[in-house]
């Protein structure tokens, strides 16, 4: 299964994909800053989850939902271009 489909290294399969991985990602960090006085070990494994899960940083998640929209919007006019095309 290939979560890329060739839309670059950031960007996701779907919109929706890519915006859960980024919910995901401020959930764990939330809960990280929140309780690292308590379990540091767990906040310092829930930090690098949620690295894991922008595909680095916060940055780089946002590069990626540029791609994945740009992706879309791509898919969407070589439809519309398809369609007008006679055949």
């Amino acid at each position: 299964m290939n979560y890329f489909r060739g839309i670059g290294s950031f960007g996701s399969a779907s919109l929706s994909a890519h915006l859960m991985r980024g919910a995901a990602a401020a959930a764990l960090l939330g809960w990280a800053i929140v309780d690292q006085a308590a379990h540091p070990w767990a906040s310092l494994g829930a930090g690098v989850a949620a690295l894991v899960a922008l595909r680095g940083c916060p940055m780089c998640w946002t590069m990626g939902l540029v791609e994945t929209l740009s992706q879309g919007r791509g898919n969407r006019t070589a439809e519309q271009a398809d369609q007008t095309s006679p055949q």
